[in-house]
């Protein structure tokens, strides 16, 4: 039976509607929010500095709704200073909401666009075949490190493409979150392909440290509503078990055994608190900010 457990990448329409039901369910952009709101200002204070143009790139820009509430914070501290924004992103389907989120937009006349459909690391390779490398005043990437195969070097070269006073955000689950628990205790038993790897704030601060890189780390509480992944048949809860799994109708193709031990700890304090009757993950967040 574990045979037929298959990674949830490998169905792309599945995988991006069990996200959706993951953001219904969860306080992420909520999160997210206020931290654009009470620390991203602060951080992005200096990086226009007796500058004409501010230059930002961002890594795994997905449909751009977090990208343009930087934006959004970056003019109102640099107020008419022009902005290159330049956005690497390997779906397609992405790029066109992306675009489609920009021209609906009234307040971006400062700022220029510009879309390439790519991995990080295509980029990566792309500039490196040139002469001298672009430079840029804040780079972000935001919950992307997961399907980069080589952290360490990707970390190094984004670092080295930073200008006087830019910096680096970078966004993903922190290491005091229930996937951490959760990753370390069951991803050897689950069907992880290729395209992503498991890494929380934990283990990103080591690489840093290692690298000898100067930055700041900023833990926010998260959590998503899992009750539903506890009632039989609940479409919504089988799309968070693949969520929570990374594995495609985790719900109906796993061992039992494996799914009742997994449903058992989900439970438990040290993974979900319960509150008025539902049973909340820890989804902690983490926001690291590498500087030049």
């Amino acid at each position: 039976m574990a045979s037929s457990m298959r990674s949830l990448f490998t169905d792309h329409s599945r995988y991006v509607e069990s996200f959706r039901r993951f953001l219904n369910n969860s306080t992420e952009h909520q999160c997210m929010q206020e931290f654009m709101d009470k620390k991203l200002p602060g951080i992005i204070a200096r990086i226009g500095d007796k500058k004409s143009e501010i230059k930002i790139l961002s890594i795994g820009g997905g449909a751009g709704e977090i990208d343009l509430q930087i934006l959004s914070k970056v003019q109102a501290q640099y107020p008419g200073v022009h902005i290159n924004n330049e956005v690497v992103e390997p779906s397609a389907e992405q790029i066109a909401k992306y675009k489609e989120f920009v021209a609906k937009s009234s307040n971006l006349k400062n700022v220029k666009f510009a879309w390439h459909k790519e991995t990080s690391s295509e980029y990566q390779n792309r500039m490196m075949e040139k002469e001298e490398l672009q430079k840029w005043d804040f780079i972000h990437m935001i919950q992307m490190l997961y399907y980069v195969k080589d952290i360490p070097a990707t970390l190094k070269f984004f670092h080295s493409l930073l200008a006087a006073n830019a910096k680096i955000l970078i966004v993903l689950v922190s290491g005091t979150s229930a996937w951490d628990k959760l990753w370390r205790k069951y991803g050897p038993r689950l069907p992880l392909d290729d395209l992503c790897q498991y890494v929380t704030s934990t283990d990103l601060t080591q690489m840093l440290d290692k690298l000898g890189t100067k930055y700041e780390c900023y833990d926010l509480l998260s959590t998503m509503d899992i009750s539903d992944c506890f009632i039989d048949g609940n479409e919504n809860g089988e799309l968070l078990w693949d969520f929570l799994t990374e594995t495609c109708n985790f719900s109906t193709t796993a061992p039992p055994d494996l799914k009742a031990e997994i449903a058992k700890d989900l439970q438990e304090p040290e993974f979900s608190m319960k509150k008025d009757g539902k049973i909340l993950f820890n989804n902690s967040l983490s926001f690291i900010v590498v500087e030049a």
